[in-house]
């Protein structure tokens, strides 16, 4: 099988690549913009594919014909989309759009990466079957892009996810584990939300959830993150349990003390039964998902 990877760059991306390349029966084509930032492996494919350009997207495609794709690219920074939502639409949506007819042209199955922000978070853990209600920009794109790969008449999955964290190669993002992480070293004081909930993904999780789909041809939509719900405050306290730091010094915020252009849902987090029935998914525990990343760190 030849699978296609869009934001190979990126911690998810990377992680696939991780994962694919030790796969025999894998042909693996990687793709981002600009220069390839993962150069453990060798021997697999890595093209350079703007997602904004419907020119590029089809010759790549056109080049490489993929059995399969697995769009994790977007702009994934909530502030910033909510600052440049020209761009937001044109990483977000239009790509998606350029994307769908690419697939259509080679008859490739689509996996779409989408995530929790497509929710209000008045309330949660959420099934697949919830209704999308986005309070910001980033979440609306991401819902309009669902949409379009719904609508596109392909054989199509779509994968949403939350809170997800991991470490690769020259890292473009961190994210919320590596943050507390690197100032509790630095013994900085950090405020963190006590307020918002949700079910943080191990990016291993995800790229195994990702192959699953793919692997089975899963048509629909799947919940693919972390079982345990619990709040960035929390996670803050057992981010330090495991690396031995001063929890004294994470202090609890209200998210109303954050002046940030993008609100955000308050609670999300995924019931995961269905990609446990269906795709045999089964995530780490957090405390393991942290003792992994710890492993990776040292």
């Amino acid at each position: 099988m030849k699978i296609l990877i869009t934001g190979s760059n990126g911690l998810l991306g990377q992680k696939l690549v991780s994962l694919l390349y030790l796969k025999p029966e894998i042909t693996l084509i990687a793709t981002a913009r600009g220069a390839n930032r993962d150069e453990i492996y060798e021997d697999y494919i890595y093209e350079s594919m703007d997602i904004t350009s419907e020119e590029n997207v089809l010759k790549v495609f056109r080049k490489h014909k993929p059995d399969a794709v697995i769009h994790t690219a977007a702009m994934t920074h909530v502030d910033q989309c909510e600052l440049n939502k020209e761009a937001c639409v044109d990483q977000n949506i239009t790509s998606v759009k350029h994307i769908v007819k690419a697939c259509k042209e080679v008859g490739a199955f689509l996996l779409h990466v989408s995530t929790d922000f497509i929710f209000d978070g008045t309330r949660g853990p959420l099934t697949e079957e919830e209704i999308p209600n986005p309070v910001n920009y980033y979440g609306w794109t991401k819902w309009e892009a669902e949409k379009a790969v719904e609508n596109s008449g392909l054989k199509w999955a779509i994968a949403r996810t939350v809170l997800v964290f991991g470490v690769v190669q020259d890292m473009s993002r961190s994210n919320i584990v590596l943050w507390v992480k690197n100032n509790l070293e630095q013994k900085k004081e950090i405020n963190v939300v006590n307020d918002q909930w949700r079910t943080p993904t191990l990016a291993e999780d995800l790229a195994m959830g990702c192959w699953l789909i793919v692997k089975n041809q899963a048509e629909g939509i799947f919940n693919i993150s972390g079982e345990e719900m619990l709040s960035p405050y929390e996670l803050a306290h057992k981010v330090a349990d495991v690396w031995k730091l001063d929890k004294g010094l994470i202090k609890q915020a209200d998210s109303s003390t954050f002046t940030q252009p993008a609100l955000r849902p308050p609670k999300t987090g995924f019931i995961i039964d269905k990609a446990k029935k269906q795709l045999g998914y089964k995530p780490h525990t957090l405390e393991e998902g942290l003792d992994l990343l710890k492993e990776q760190l040292t």
